[in-house]
């Protein structure tokens, strides 16, 4: 495998991991009035999430730095062309970090209230776009022969797109309800069961939808092997998750996950962005990628640093792996 090709497995890993991550924490910031029906509920479901959301985003700045790095032509076209949705996002990632950080410093169930419907808009707002964002890559863009957006920035707004973004959106709904059957004991997991396996078809049918799109309009023959894949572990899932299999079900959830990422870049492949405009002026993999030095550089350093980077996030994992509940929290403690 060239280094080109080697790269753009690596920015799909970082993008899966990031879905993964970050879609269950996304997740429980969704389900917050959903599930909670008194603040120490509330303050459990933040802290099932506490010791590792900010470590998820990296995920996103390390997918992004990637593109940076190995293909700067495919980084420029996506970002100028989705300038505007790049923005609510990052915004949005900012609002819901200040949000974690700033509710317990005020004993006020007003300033709470606030700061919780920053965190719900925030967590219903940032899946929706990074959805919308990486479905419109794989389905195209307008492009010029020049790698420039031809109309508007409502151009990125298509029914592929907004699948997309539902489809994350509707995972990272399912996938932070699994979570928290699995962190949480008491109410919280039996009315995040209940959730999970009222809910879990219709939450996964816009994901089974996207990967069905993309087959059919962009696939090759290898493709139908991991769709196949997605349409056998959703369902697993929920059926584990049915028998109170929480641990299983969430595994099974990252298998549907993986397998659907791997249908969306296996779609998308040689290309980076297709151009909807003309085929011949979309961007391949050979068009965009950085210098033969350039990658070589960033494949040592990425051999080095990723396995670090891996082996500490799981140890963070492992220390917060178990069960919590309302009884774990202690009384409010805020600054004079």
């Amino acid at each position: 495998m060239d280094l080109p090709t080697l790269w753009f497995c690596a920015i799909a890993l970082l993008w899966l991991g990031y879905l993964f991550l970050e879609g269950f924490d996304f997740g429980v910031g969704m389900l917050g009035p959903v599930l909670a029906r008194k603040e120490s509920e509330r303050r459990v479901l933040i802290n099932t999430i506490g010791p590792v959301w900010d470590g998820n985003e990296v995920w996103l700045i390390v997918a992004g730095g990637a593109m940076f790095a190995a293909f700067p032509g495919w980084y420029a076209s996506l970002l100028s062309t989705a300038y505007l949705p790049f923005l609510v996002l990052l915004l949005v990632l900012i609002g819901r970090g200040v949000a974690f950080e700033y509710r317990g410093k005020h004993d006020s169930a007003r300033w709470r209230r606030s700061w919780d419907a920053v965190i719900v808009i925030a967590s219903w707002t940032a899946p929706f776009v990074v959805g919308l964002v990486l479905s419109a890559n794989v389905f195209g863009l307008p492009l010029d022969a020049g790698g420039d957006r031809v109309g508007g920035w409502w151009q990125i707004f298509t029914v592929p797109s907004v699948l997309g973004g539902l489809a994350v959106l509707g995972f990272s709904l399912l996938h932070g309800a699994v979570f928290l059957a699995l962190k949480t004991e008491g109410g919280i997991r039996e009315r995040a069961h209940r959730f999970a396996v009222r809910y879990g078809l219709v939450l996964l049918a816009p994901v089974v939808a996207l990967v069905l799109l993309a087959q059919l309009t962009e696939g090759h023959a290898w493709t139908w092997v991991p769709l196949a894949l997605v349409l056998v572990a959703g369902p697993a899932a929920l059926a584990r998750m049915a028998a109170w299999r929480e641990g299983q079900a969430f595994a099974l959830q990252g298998v549907a996950l993986a397998a659907a990422v791997v249908t969306l870049f296996g779609a998308l492949w040689p290309n980076v962005i297709p151009s909807t405009l003309d085929p011949a002026w979309s961007l391949s993999i050979a068009g965009t990628a950085s210098s033969p030095y350039t990658l070589t550089v960033i494949t040592w350093v990425a051999a080095f640093g990723m396995p670090a980077v891996l082996v500490y996030q799981g140890w963070t994992y492992w220390v917060f792996r178990k069960r919590i509940g309302t009884r774990h929290i202690p009384p409010v403690h805020t600054p004079a």
